[in-house]
């Protein structure tokens, strides 16, 4: 190749994204447990609600199904088809965030955010984080993916790094998800499956919504200081480096109309997303539509002509392309153990070691057992049908109340979500984010021990308690 002046130039090596790496290695690994870890399942009904659970003494060893590795590439392709929705979502968020960039009106938002806030990040971060985790409540963090951009724009001109910025919609909501205070497609199923009240023992489930964020928040303003203090600190350092200029060159931060109108629309999508969610039971496709209309609006707001608006959306999608096949892969993992019949054998090993512990243990480990199912089962509806018919009566046999039984199952099922590559809410944020999950790990692991730990507490205080319906 060469350039201007006729010399030629060395071609430029695509680089592999380490999670493609690291996901491929997993689904790896699966296909070859699969010849291992015998087949099982559970004989299955449907309860009066109209959920599909497994009945909990009826468990048998079927013959073995394992998966050829040859033929995970069947499974990529699958998880791609069955990720669609999620896919087009995480590309058409960038390519109207793309558009909206390029208004100047985020620059002047974040130039504003950062002389009134620059040196208070003991208020910023909490604020954030409390309001990601309230509107999580109700949804999924997957919602937040088009907006992460923006929060690590702002981060980073406050002197923070990317994953500090990624940290305040994934830790937040992680906490208002996890803690299933609203959560409909966990809390509610789960109760549903225990036979409990809807929406009971809300209460408690609310104290500890608020114990995790004031832990999350001490700990990410710990983080971001130390960060701050010594940018080299960070794991995303050299990366950050390298589009340093992106987000730290403000321009001129005049607020003229054009760009209100624009900021204007990125209010009215977030408001018009969480309205249609909470009221209007939207999904991804929904969300999608309305990412569109943001590009649109908020580049007509700025006075760019069609065609203007069609180059800086599709320049945005573009970024996002390989990002979003991610999301896709992460899915392949899922698909071989279904295949394989094994999801049942290793939750019914997991009740033989609960039943085996100490029993002022056994709400601890029932949370640490969610934990691990989640690894396997990462849908959040789906693992309720799987473990909650059994640990119901497993409360019952060894003390604990089913509400606590609910409890240690959203604490497992959620929190664990935010170091797993095969979640799609993590991957859609860091792809997002442009955050390698290595990167991302070297951070997050800490995170998640502290997690666990004020988990185990509350579980317990729980189990103390007696932990009851209402």
């Amino acid at each position: 190749m060469k350039d201007n002046t006729g010399a030629v130039q060395p071609k430029k090596k695509m680089k592999v994204p380490h999670s493609f790496v690291i996901i491929l290695s997993i689904v790896l690994v699966m296909s070859l447990l699969t010849w291992v870890i015998p087949a099982g399942k559970f004989a299955r009904t449907e309860n009066e609600q109209g959920i599909e659970v497994v009945i909990p003494d009826q468990f048998s060893y079927i013959e073995k199904t394992p998966v050829n590795p040859l033929s995970i590439p069947n499974y990529v392709v699958s998880g791609f088809a069955s990720s669609a929705s999620l896919i087009f979502m995480v590309i058409l968020s960038g390519g109207a965030f793309n558009v909206l960039v390029n208004t100047g009106a985020l620059q002047v938002l974040i130039a504003k955010v950062v002389k009134k806030f620059g040196s208070k990040e003991a208020v910023f971060i909490p604020i954030l984080l409390l309001l990601f985790a309230l509107i999580a409540t109700t949804q999924s963090v997957t919602v937040f993916i088009g907006f992460t951009p923006i929060i690590i724009m702002m981060a980073r001109a406050m002197g923070f790094d990317s994953i500090t910025g990624a940290a305040l919609p994934l830790l937040g909501g992680a906490i208002g998800f996890s803690t299933g205070t609203l959560n409909t497609s966990t809390t509610i199923v789960a109760q549903k499956i225990a036979e409990l009240p809807l929406y009971s023992g809300i209460g408690y489930r609310f104290v500890c919504l608020f114990v995790y964020w004031i832990v999350t928040s001490i700990v990410l303003v710990a983080y971001a200081r130390k960060v701050r203090a010594n940018p080299a600190s960070s794991p995303m350092y050299d990366l950050d480096q390298q589009t340093k200029t992106d987000d730290t060159a403000f321009g001129d931060d005049t607020l003229t109309t054009r760009k209100l109108l624009a900021l204007l629309t990125l209010l009215g999508a977030l408001i018009v997303l969480v309205w249609g969610c909470v009221t209007r039971g939207w999904d991804l496709p929904e969300i999608s539509v309305v990412f569109i209309w943001l590009g649109i609006l908020s580049g007509a707001c700025a006075g760019f002509g069609p065609s203007t608006i069609a180059k800086h959306f599709a320049e945005g999608c573009k970024k996002l392309t390989v990002s979003a096949l991610l999301l896709g892969l992460a899915r392949a993992t899922s698909g071989v153990l279904s295949a394989a019949n094994i999801l049942d054998t290793i939750v019914y090993a997991c009740t033989i070691v609960l039943n085996m512990v100490p029993g002022f243990l056994r709400g601890i480990v029932m949370f640490w057992v969610n934990f691990i199912i989640n690894i396997l089962i990462t849908s959040g509806s789906g693992q309720a049908a799987v473990v909650m018919p059994i640990f119901a009566p497993v409360a019952d046999m060894v003390g604990i109340t089913r509400q606590t039984a609910v409890l240690a199952f959203n604490f497992g099922d959620g929190f664990c979500n935010y170091i797993l590559p095969m979640s799609t809410a993590l991957m859609g944020n860091l792809s997002v984010a442009n955050i390698p999950y290595d990167r991302w790990m070297r951070f997050m692991w800490k995170v998640c021990l502290i997690w666990i730990a004020t988990g185990s507490v509350l579980v317990f205080i729980a189990q103390m308690m007696h932990f009851g319906p209402m």
